[in-house]
């Protein structure tokens, strides 16, 4: 699937960059990034405390086991990772190779594992992941609040007038009440067109942060790619 906004529909007059806000494209990419978090703090915990405790036992015969299935838990949540960009990126991954152990028994299944360059990368993306999906959630639920709550602050200003006895929202001030507010048509108008203006920048920033994420997924859970 291509990753680029749709071309403009015949006879549209709308240009891309005004369709961009409300289209499919932003809020799957909006949904894959805010997801992200949530998921990536279960692998990144999942990811250290397994390996960490497979690494520390090594000296034990507990140590090789626990760290050939934590390995093994890492491709499985990468299989999940794969799905979710399938469905909200347009990525479509073959599987990497399935272990193939030359020897049987729970020996040969481990050594398959560990030997296996596909299980490493499934590590490596569960570590990385985590602190780039904390900084694309906070970006881009910052910005796509931010920008919408702007555009349509004449429509709620009045509730700082209804609940909190004041003309509007407060840009500085104290506790009193003391301050400098966006009350005036003009002030009220301006911040509305800053929001329009983020509104219309923010699909462009969360499509560069999920391009990071799609070349993540490509680089280190799959070995060999299928673009549909």
């Amino acid at each position: 699937m291509d990753s680029t906004y749709a071309p403009r529909p015949r006879g549209s007059r709308v240009p891309v960059g005004l369709r961009a806000p409300l289209s499919g494209r932003t809020w799957r990419e909006f949904l894959y990034l805010f997801l992200g978090l949530p998921l990536s703090v279960v692998m990144f915990a999942y990811a250290v405390t397994l390996i960490s405790l497979g690494a520390g036992l090594l000296v034990t015969f507990l140590g090789l086991p626990l760290l050939a299935g934590g390995l093994a838990g890492c491709r499985a949540l990468g299989g999940i990772e794969r799905g979710r960009a399938r469905a909200l990126l347009g990525v479509h991954l073959a599987d990497p190779e399935p272990v193939r152990a030359t020897r049987p028994g729970l020996t040969g299944w481990m050594v398959a594992v560990l030997r296996s360059g596909a299980s490493w990368r499934h590590l490596l993306h569960s570590l990385l992941h985590f602190p780039w999906a904390l900084f694309a959630f906070v970006v881009s639920v910052t910005l796509w609040t931010t920008s919408w709550a702007l555009l349509a602050y004449p429509l709620w200003r009045w509730t700082f007038v209804e609940y909190l006895g004041r003309p509007g929202l407060q840009l500085w001030g104290d506790a009193h009440g003391n301050g400098i507010y966006v009350d005036t048509p003009l002030e009220v108008g301006a911040t509305s067109g800053v929001g329009l203006v983020l509104v219309l920048a923010t699909p462009w920033v969360i499509h560069g942060l999920a391009q990071v994420d799609r070349a993540m997924v490509r680089g280190l859970l799959s070995t060999s790619r299928r673009e549909d």
